[in-house]
């Protein structure tokens, strides 16, 4: 066998075989109120991901328990990790779907709900 024969299947193994990096995707790490949470008279949401997304291509909304809308100025930290608003006014006791979507950074399109309670 030739050298020349040796050597590319020696190359084409090291390609195969070398570690390449997982694509992560921006998850949620933290939001405010929080899943499952009872808070009182909450004046905002805040979601924080792990990376960067396109806020122009992201959301967030908020419903109550008979799925009427929130309204809620969106807000975008300068970081570009937290998605968030204010809500235009108070919250009265009951319970709360939080649906949000991102655009991460590494293209993938990022959704999550869930619910928590004003008392």
């Amino acid at each position: 066998m030739s050298f020349n024969r040796m050597i590319l299947p020696a190359v084409i193994a090291s390609v195969l075989a070398a570690p390449f990096p997982a694509a992560a995707h921006a998850r949620l790490v933290s939001a405010t109120p929080g899943s499952g949470a009872t808070v009182t008279a909450p004046r905002g949401i805040s979601l924080t991901f792990s990376d960067r997304f396109a806020a122009p291509f992201s959301t967030v909304s908020v419903e109550d328990s008979r799925g009427r809308g929130v309204k809620l100025t969106k807000t975008v930290s300068e970081d570009g990790r937290t998605l968030g608003g204010s809500y235009e006014a108070p919250l009265p006791a009951g319970t709360y779907r939080v649906t949000w979507a991102i655009a991460a950074a590494d293209g993938h399109r990022m959704t999550g709900t869930y619910s928590f309670t004003v008392r």
